[in-house]
């Protein structure tokens, strides 16, 4: 397993405080009672949230539990306003979500190479005396403190972001099919789980063309209440424009196999089913034709199918033809 994918932190971020407006009347050699010239503190750093490529997992911040942004400066004489806080600016692959830790509310999606958002926004510097002179008070003596930082618990989570989404149960050799059709190399073993974590792979289609694919782990009946790895796994498909139905050409029986993954999709959340799906039936260098035709009377009449074998390296081309058609 690689334990490096982190898909979900929780984080305290502390954003900086505005410094002080400064209280100051002008004094030098030729004045001795001059007007108010205190200057306005400097907002408080910002803690920024910035989508970029260069990311893929949320690992970088799983030992980060707490941010802290510099404070803003205080006022000077003259004037002269107090520097603002450095911000910090936190790098997250496209597609994490941010959360409210308390009321679990979504407040903001990554989803573009360097959008930005700002998590914990810093406290206003407060102003100086010399923004409080008026006609009927020529001498004020009022400034105001800086704004407080907020102080904050949020969750990140990540949803891969990718055009198509593999889906099935395990050992239906989805893995074996992302190796052959992209540069990806998941592990791969003749035993069930052996994905335990969404591998991407990009394929090259035709002149300049690619898509992205995402193996996400094998479905279990009973995912959608959390059995297995159920529920951080189907979280990952809510992304995908498009979910291609891995089923073995041996399973006992490939239209129960094909309900039993439309549930749990369905009870996990029914949006989902509003995507494109594509049916692949994998292993079929083990059918004949006749076998084919008899199988594909008893598929779903609305739903594209194809049938290819990973581990022989049938119908792949077909097949990206047929996702690239769909994606378009």
């Amino acid at each position: 397993m690689d334990n490096n994918f982190i898909d979900y932190v929780k984080i305290c971020c502390r954003s900086g405080a505005g410094g002080p407006g400064c209280m100051h009347f002008l004094r030098d050699k030729v004045t001795s009672k001059g007007g108010p010239d205190g200057g306005n503190g400097g907002r408080g750093g910002h803690i920024i949230l910035k989508g970029s490529h260069q990311h893929w997992t949320l690992l970088h911040l799983k030992y980060r539990k707490h941010i802290i942004a510099e404070n803003g400066e205080p006022g000077g004489s003259s004037h002269k306003s107090g520097k603002t806080g450095e911000d910090i600016i936190l790098e997250v692959p496209l597609g994490t979500i941010v959360k409210d830790a308390e009321t679990g509310e979504v407040e903001c999606e990554i989803v573009e190479e360097g959008q930005t958002y700002i998590i914990a926004p810093g406290g206003r510097g407060g102003m100086g005396n010399s923004n409080f002179k008026s006609s009927t008070n020529q001498n004020p003596h009022h400034h105001q403190p800086g704004e407080p930082g907020k102080d904050d618990w949020k969750i990140l989570e990540l949803k891969v972001l990718a055009d198509v989404g593999f889906v099935g149960f395990p050992n239906a050799g989805k893995s074996t099919l992302l190796s052959v059709i992209t540069a990806a190399k998941p592990e791969i073993a003749d035993y069930a789980f052996t994905t335990l974590v969404p591998n991407l792979g990009i394929v090259k289609y035709e002149d300049y063309k690619s898509f992205i694919v995402a193996d996400i782990p094998g479905i279990i009946e009973g995912a959608h209440e959390g059995k297995g790895l159920g529920h951080r796994f189907l979280r990952h498909i809510e992304r995908n424009s498009i979910l291609l139905f891995i089923i073995p050409a041996d399973s006992k029986d490939i239209k129960k196999e094909y309900d039993i993954l439309m549930n749990e999709l369905e009870e996990y959340n029914p949006e989902l089913l509003d995507k494109k799906i594509v049916l692949a039936i994998n292993k079929s260098d083990m059918l004949d034709e006749e076998l084919k035709r008899e199988l594909t009377k008893e598929l779903p009449k609305k739903v594209p199918h194809i049938f290819i074998s990973a581990l022989k390296k049938e119908g792949l081309e077909k097949l990206k033809d047929l996702l690239w058609t769909q994606l378009k």
